[in-house]
């Protein structure tokens, strides 16, 4: 009997990292049909992007109840536990990447039939589509093979993805821009679009190594303003979710449900009381 139950949770733990390497393939698509809305001026592919954000915003549900209740009727702890929490933060990591494509989609169509981009650019975004979709593709591969040396390689791509908003921001403020306020301002925040939807495959990457290693590597700056859930956050949503499992199995009242619940340990590690 325990056996079959370890092999059910071992099933379980293994779904939920294939779907969330189908949460990042279906983030990297978006992305790349979204590179050719904005290259091409092609609306139906903008609106297949928009459309796709239904699929991603079900995956994420999915994803993250499936983590909430494996910790709460699994309980697992060491690499189990390390996985089903970074499990639970990738999903919003991912979540935000299929965001990033969908805000490009929505600049094509609010430009349609005009083309988003002045002609001397174009070259910029063909290359950072090109490396974001790059990178999105290398994080889909780590998730799914949890290989650590491939992941810490990703970081190197996302430098080129900086590179070239650095440059785009070169030719918005030094040189003489003849496209009007509009054209520099839907620029500008392509190009950070770009460089958002590469730092969250980088920090997907991250959690790769973490999962692998036990380590959390830096592969690039954090930003306060997207940064993930944090454990304390993670902790608050688990034993909402607790709470509501246990009501579900037992019929009590929530309020006063026996159910253990987590709590963060000293270092920032979630403990279950």
């Amino acid at each position: 009997m325990l056996v079959h139950m370890r092999l059910v949770y071992s099933e379980e733990l293994a779904d939920l990292a294939t779907s969330m390497a189908r949460m990042c393939s279906l983030a990297t698509d978006d992305m790349e049909l979204a590179t050719h809305a904005l290259l091409q001026v092609d609306l139906v592919a903008a609106e297949r992007v928009l459309q796709s954000s239904t699929e991603m915003s079900r995956l994420a549900t999915e994803n993250e109840e499936r983590g909430f209740a494996l910790l709460a009727l699994q309980a697992p702890v060491a690499r189990d536990l390390r996985q089903v929490v970074t499990s639970i933060q990738l999903v919003q990591d991912l979540t935000r990447m299929g965001t990033l494509a969908g805000h490009v989609a929505k600049i094509v169509r609010r430009r349609h039939p005009e083309s988003v981009l002045p002609e001397p650019v174009n070259g910029y975004f063909a290359e950072m589509g090109r490396v974001a979709v790059s990178l999105g593709r290398s994080a889909t591969e780590v998730l799914l093979n949890r290989d650590a040396e491939q992941a810490a390689t990703l970081a190197q791509q996302d430098d080129a993805v900086d590179d070239l908003r650095r440059h785009l921001f070169t030719l918005l403020t030094v040189r003489e821009w003849k496209w009007g306020v509009a054209s520099a301002v839907d620029v500008t925040l392509l190009g950070r679009y770009y460089e958002r939807f590469a730092d969250h495959a980088v920090e997907v990457a991250q959690r790769v190594i973490f999962l692998a290693t036990g380590e959390y590597a830096t592969l690039a700056e954090d930003d306060p303003e997207h940064s993930s859930a944090s454990n304390e956050e993670l902790v608050r949503r688990f034993n909402e979710t607790d709470r509501s499992l246990t009501h579900r199995v037992s019929g009590d009242d929530p309020g006063k449900s026996g159910s253990s619940h987590l709590s963060v340990g000293e270092d920032d590690t979630p403990v279950r009381r």
